[in-house]
């Protein structure tokens, strides 16, 4: 945390850096203060309306030229939790708007009994969400234990 504060320093004024988490409640405050990380964006999952614009972008789809399987992916999209980056890296790969819409159909219902899977093997929401917890904090303590090697190798170089 105090190589990144001091990044920040040494970058100086008038510069634009973007940092991403999933957890902004275990940031340290130091980084949230005023000054530091002065605009704070929520990136939210995808929702219908924002399907119909990556299909739009990318696929041409458009509500004057609604594609039959639209509305199907709208309702697969609103039920669950996709990421915006899921849904269009799906419509990326084939410029057929047939078989890139086919294959997001298939690519939601998958993930969508992937999740309830594991979601029953966790205990249906009780206990499931305490080991998820654990494990994500294992995790950040393995990533915490690397960044903090890492910054004494840079320490050390310079």
């Amino acid at each position: 945390m105090v190589s990144v504060i001091l990044v920040l320093k040494i970058c100086g004024d008038e510069r634009i850096i973007v940092f991403t988490t999933n957890h902004k409640d275990r940031l340290d405050l130091a980084l949230l203060r005023p000054g530091r990380m002065d605009m704070h964006i929520n990136m939210s999952y995808c929702t219908a309306g924002g399907f119909n614009i990556l299909a739009s972008n990318y696929l041409g789809i458009h509500h004057s030229n609604r594609h039959r399987l639209c509305g199907g992916i709208e309702g697969l999209i609103e039920s669950s939790e996709f990421t915006p980056a899921e849904v269009a890296e799906e419509l990326l790969r084939i410029d057929n708007a047939d078989v890139a819409l086919e294959g997001l159909v298939s690519l939601l219902k998958g993930k969508k009994v992937e999740r309830n899977e594991a979601k029953e093997e966790g205990g249906g929401g009780g206990g499931g969400g305490d080991n998820k917890v654990e494990i994500q904090d294992v995790k950040r303590q393995k990533t915490e234990s690397n960044v903090n090697g890492d910054n004494q190798n840079m320490l050390q170089l310079n």
